[in-house]
């Protein structure tokens, strides 16, 4: 590793949360961060994120990093499912909210003219959650500002403002979003049919220095320049950038948050099903790699409650014994089981907070497994971000889908891979594979999670379809 390089202020811009974090790429661990909710703002032409507060926070963050430590370059990762439309300097329209429900006439048009999956290995999401459904929706309703726009992928957009170089990358491009064949590694037939494939910014390697950072956000910081930055990533993918580095054989990581993405690298091979929200994303290296999705931390919250505590071993195994069962899915339209209605199988107010934390940490779990199994995943489980630390989660997780689960716990399980890219592909590789491989902590057992798992997947495969009603059940024998 180059002594020029070794702290990294990572800019992540989670759906939940904001952070800027500083990562020691010397000591693989992160110094220090400053976080904030990531707001959106219900006003204006439709439902967005609060992009100028997001940038004063930035701003300040960085200023703040630089006072007690030296940043030595700058890196962005962000969520996935959105795009910003830039003309000039600025936005042309407001980065729009995934969640945003698009109108039925606007999104039954679109499903009409996009990609098949076996192009894509996009598949048919709700709201905008395909990017390409929101520029449709753009460039219907507001045709003047998408017609003189240029289109920048998120993170790409954040490294826009802080150096003035535009261009879009691969993993953010690759992630359900219609807009990318990921057999040829071009844009889709979407974005040549409808005129867009020109509007887009150059397309540029996770890894590329796009420029310096402006001289008077360096002024701000009170630091020396140049500080170079470099061009971002897809945050999930971000997470497993390290291990593909690293590592040799088959492995799946989970990158969990406000979404649980499950990455199958060399696993044995097996169809997608578009149906039950499984698809390819793309790695830093333009490679397709088999995932499968749902929206845990939505779920684990419906579940479990706004301020559930932690998971507790005695409580899980107390659930076992009584028969209670979260059943998903409480956020329709995604993950496995996209038409089910979130359910119990008693009156979830009965319960205590342990209970009910146990019993949300449990389904979790059980639906992870049912991911890893849709996209042919072996090897050990690696768990990166917030569900790490849910010892509960990991050791029915471990004992469900009968291979280690590696948990890594630190505050932003993307930092890491983010702050790889400041080192290019050799020197990356080199720390990378220096700090990839650890030992699974051996799983404590929890007794009768057998029994239940085949119970739960029962009551899952034969009630809560859509001609069922979000409801609470009666007690399930």
């Amino acid at each position: 590793m180059e002594d020029s390089v070794r702290n990294v202020a990572v800019i992540d811009i989670g759906k939940t949360n904001a952070k800027v974090v500083l990562y020691d790429l010397g000591r693989r661990c992160e110094v220090s961060a400053h976080t904030m909710p990531n707001r959106v703002v219900a006003t204006g032409p439709y439902p967005h994120f609060d992009t100028d507060a997001l940038w004063t926070f930035i701003l300040a963050s960085l200023a703040e990093l630089s006072r007690d430590n030296c940043v030595d370059a700058v890196s962005v990762t962000t969520h996935g499912a959105s795009i910003a439309l830039v003309s000039g300097e600025d936005l042309a329209l407001p980065v729009m909210d995934y969640e945003f429900p698009l109108d039925p006439k606007t999104l039954a048009d679109y499903r009409a003219v996009r990609p098949d999956f076996c192009e894509t290995q996009s598949p048919a999401l709700p709201d905008g959650l395909n990017v390409g459904a929101q520029l449709y929706y753009l460039e219907r309703h507001f045709p003047g500002q998408f017609a003189s726009a240029s289109m920048l992928t998120y993170p790409q957009y954040w490294a826009f403002r802080l150096c003035g170089v535009a261009a879009c990358e691969v993993t953010q491009l690759g992630a359900h979003t219609d807009l990318w064949c990921p057999s040829q590694g071009r844009l889709s037939s979407l974005c040549d049919d409808r005129g867009w494939t020109e509007g887009f910014a150059p397309l540029r390697s996770a890894f590329d220095r796009l420029g310096d950072l402006k001289p008077e956000i360096v002024a701000a910081m009170g630091a020396a320049g140049p500080i170079p930055v470099f061009c971002g990533i897809h945050d999930s993918n971000a997470s497993l950038l390290p291990y593909l580095m690293g590592r040799k054989g088959a492995f799946t990581v989970v990158s969990t948050g406000t979404w649980a993405i499950v990455f199958a690298i060399g696993g044995r091979a097996t169809a997608l099903d578009p149906e039950r929200d499984t698809l390819a994303n793309v790695d830093a290296f333009g490679r397709p790699v088999p995932s499968a999705r749902f929206m845990a931390g939505r779920e684990f919250a419906a579940m479990a409650g706004e301020e559930p505590g932690e998971a507790d071993h005695e409580a899980a195994e107390a659930v076992i014994a009584a028969g209670v069962m979260a059943l998903p899915s409480f956020v329709r339209g995604t993950g496995p089981f996209p038409q089910r209605a979130g359910e119990w199988t008693v009156d979830p107010a009965g319960l205590s907070q342990a209970e009910r934390t146990a019993a949300a940490s449990l389904a979790l779990a059980l639906t992870t497994t049912v991911c890893l199994d849709l996209v042919g995943a072996e090897g050990p489980v690696i768990v990166e971000g917030p569900f790490a630390r849910n010892g509960v989660y990991c050791d029915a997780l471990s004992a469900l889908a009968g291979r280690p689960v590696e948990a890594k716990p630190g505050l932003s399980g993307t930092a890491a891979g983010a702050a790889l890219l400041a080192l290019g592909t050799a020197d990356a590789s080199a720390v990378a594979g220096a700090g990839s491989e650890a030992e699974a902590t051996a799983a404590k057992p929890i007794r009768g999670l057998a029994a239940y798992a085949e119970r739960w997947r029962s009551h899952v495969e034969e009630t809560g379809r859509d001609e069922m009603p979000a409801r609470t059940l009666g007690a399930l024998k």
